[in-house]
Parts: C-alpha cells; structure tokens; sequence
C-alpha cells in the first residue's frame, strides 16, 4: 500500500472520530474508566507486595549453634528465648551441669568457627542475608524487648550461672514461598543445634500474596475485556453508518486491508486518547489517596507515581492500541466476507 493512501486512509479513520464524536466520547469515557481502574489495581498490588516484602524481611530465622552452651544446657537456652522465664530455666539447668564436657562433645568452639558457620548458611540457596549474634547480644536483645523496669530479672545471670544462650545467626529468606524447604537445609546443616522461625506468619504472608496476584489478574482480565467490547461497539457503528461506502469500495475491487485501515485507525485513536487521559486523571486520584493514607496512617513507605510511570503509560497504551486493533479487525472482518451488493441487506 503506498503512503499517500496511508495518509487518505488515516485522514478518513479520524475523521470518523468526528462524525461520531458522541459515541467517541462515550468510549473514550468508558475505556478511561477502565483504565484508570487497571491502573489503580496495579498500584495497589505493587504497594501491598512492597509490604509484604518489607513484613517478609521482618519474619527471620534465628539458627542456635552447637556450641558449649547448647551441650551445658541442652534446650534450656531455646526455652529461655521464647518464654523468657529465666529463673526457673536456668536454675534447674545449672543444677545439672556436667563439668566433665570436652571440645569433642559440640562443634563450635569459638567465634572464628561461629562466623565461618554464618558464611556456610549464607550460602545456602533462597538466604538473603545472615547475621552473627553472639550469646551475650542475643540476651540483651532479650532484655530490651521485656518491659521496661524487668531487666532486674536477669542480672543474677551474670553473677552467679552466666549466660545459658548459644551463640546464633539471624537468617533472613528472599522467598517466603521457599519458607520450609530453607528450613529444612538450614537444620540439617552441620553445626545447627536448634532453630526458631515463625511458620504460620509464613504461610499467612505467603496466602497473602497468592491472593493478591490471583484477585487482580481476574480484575485486569475482566476489565481487558469490558476495553475491547467498548471500542468495538464504537466501530461497529461508524461501519453501519458507512456500509453503503464500503459496499460500493468492495464491489470496484478495493483490498480488504484499504477498506480495514480507517476502522483501525479510529480504533488506536480511540485507544491512545484514552490512555493518555487516564494518566493523568490516576496521576491526580493516586497522588491524593496516598497523601490522605499516608496522613491518615502514618505510612510513609508508598511508591511514588513517578517510580512507575512509564509502566503505567506503556499498560495504559498496550491496552489502548490492542483493543483498537482487535476490536476493529473483528468488527469489520465478518462484513468483509460479503461482496458488493449483499452487504447492504446487512
């Protein structure tokens, strides 16, 4: 086809948008309105995967060495850490201290050892990060957490049965969809005596995001489709309005692609119109639903509109030009197949 009929043909495709403005402008409405809410439904789902990745880095492993400490108390140090009862643990472990324990009874004997134990489990696949925490850091992590004015309650630690804590790695996951099978090779990795980790927060994080992803392929899928239906209901009747033309162009021989290109034409248009109209009409409805939530909440960990622009313009103009083009090709194509005459009993 040359390229002064693209140019006519192109010419007549927005000149379509003119004659039926009213019906351009209930589509451009209608498919903005769609758009607008695909955009909305993307922003949300990135915002809630932001948190729940920041929630996913909160949700760590703590990994207990088998050091001096674990063999002296056995798994008095594992029931201290989550009872925080340190009285009665301590005490009735100390009673039985064996003082006849040699280096041969653990693994890790000193901090070199400890750190080159950390090293090992950061290898491990689907582990973001590990962080050493010796036994004396671990029980002043304790202390802070309790309320203030119960730190007291730990001081005879010091003075009379020492620290019953092992030394441990604070273990961080990239997947939390990988929760259990990491679990899994961090116990059995040599060295490891016990392990603590919050498994129903891991299933719930990992529900959580299933569901996100589930809830708004449906919502962008469905609303895919409302897009399409749109546009081919504005070319539908521009072809009516126009069936006697393009009879008579059928009947003296013109190409099915010369006859097609206009309906196309009008249909991106339609299409770009809109998703440059619901940029900015989600750039303004983002911008003052996250300030009223931020203010609202104190939430200050939002994505900004500007991080994600560009997406949201590439989506909003995929969406646009795809259901301009396949709308009017489906439209016009099962009127093509008539010839001349037989298109105007239609």
């Amino acid at each position: 086809m040359k390229l002064r009929s693209v140019s006519y043909l192109s010419k007549e495709g927005v000149k379509n948008l003119w004659a039926n403005r009213l019906m351009t402008v209930a589509s451009v409405g209608v498919l903005m309105a769609c758009m607008v809410l695909i955009g909305l439904a993307v922003l949300i789902s990135m915002n809630v995967n932001k948190a729940v990745g920041n929630l996913e880095q909160q949700n760590v492993i703590m990994a207990y060495f088998n050091d001096k400490n674990s063999v002296l108390y056995g798994d008095a140090s594992e029931e201290f850490n989550s009872s925080q009862d340190a009285s009665s643990t301590t005490s009735s472990s100390a009673d039985s201290t064996d003082t006849t324990i040699s280096e041969d009874d653990y693994l890790i004997h000193n901090e070199e050892e400890a750190l080159a134990l950390c090293d090992k489990l950061s290898k491990i696949d689907n582990v973001l990060s590990v962080e050493y925490v010796p036994s004396e850091e671990g029980l002043e992590s304790i202390k802070e957490g309790l309320l203030e004015g119960k730190e007291e309650y730990f001081e005879f630690l010091d003075k009379d049965h020492g620290n019953p804590l092992s030394d441990a790695a604070k273990i961080t996951l990239k997947d939390m969809s990988k929760f259990k099978e990491t679990l899994q090779a961090i116990k059995d990795t040599e060295g490891v005596d016990s392990v603590q980790s919050q498994s129903d927060l891991a299933d719930k994080i990992n529900a959580l995001k299933d569901g996100i992803g589930i809830a708004g392929v449906w919502i962008i899928a469905i609303l895919l489709i409302i897009s399409l239906v749109i546009v081919s209901n504005t070319i539908r009747v521009t072809m009516y309005s126009r069936k006697l033309e393009i009879s008579i162009m059928k009947a003296v021989g013109a190409t099915n692609s010369f006859i097609r290109l206009p309906f196309v034409i009008e249909g991106v248009t339609i299409g770009i119109i809109s998703a440059a109209t619901s940029t900015a009409i989600l750039y303004f409805c983002y911008r003052v639903a996250m300030e009223a939530i931020g203010d609202a909440l104190g939430i200050i960990n939002i994505i900004a509109f500007k991080e994600v622009a560009l997406l949201i313009v590439g989506i909003f103009l995929a969406i646009g030009v795809l259901s301009g083009i396949v709308g009017s090709v489906i439209m016009i194509s099962k009127y093509l197949k008539k010839e001349g005459s037989e298109f105007t009993a239609i």
